[in-house]
């Protein structure tokens, strides 16, 4: 395994809640050099449960500008990737067990 850490973050949109409900559809923000299989690997290892399907995507970071009193300045968010796993049939990641 050439990555420390794979799984940045979980994801928790209006969209994703939708997808978790409907089609037991959960998101991450992860590595940008990780590959679908180290990512399977991560999320059976991590969370228990079997993973059927992933679809990974690379989101652009977007342009952004700013006022200051030396004049205007240009910047860009990083970009990122994000994963959207798919799991095997009655299993679940609960992502707010200790909240």
């Amino acid at each position: 395994m050439r990555k420390l850490k794979i799984l940045i973050r979980p994801l928790y949109t209006e969209k994703i809640a939708k997808l978790q409900d409907e089609a037991n559809k959960f998101a991450f923000e992860v590595d940008r050099e990780a590959n679908k299989i180290e990512i399977r690997k991560e999320i059976e290892k991590r969370f228990e449960v079997k993973v059927t399907k992933i679809q990974t995507m690379v989101v652009r970071g977007k342009v952004r500008q700013q006022m200051t009193r030396a004049g205007r300045f240009h910047g860009r968010r990083p970009d990122w990737k994000k994963a959207i796993v798919t799991l095997a049939e009655g299993n679940k990641i609960d992502l707010f067990e200790n909240a």
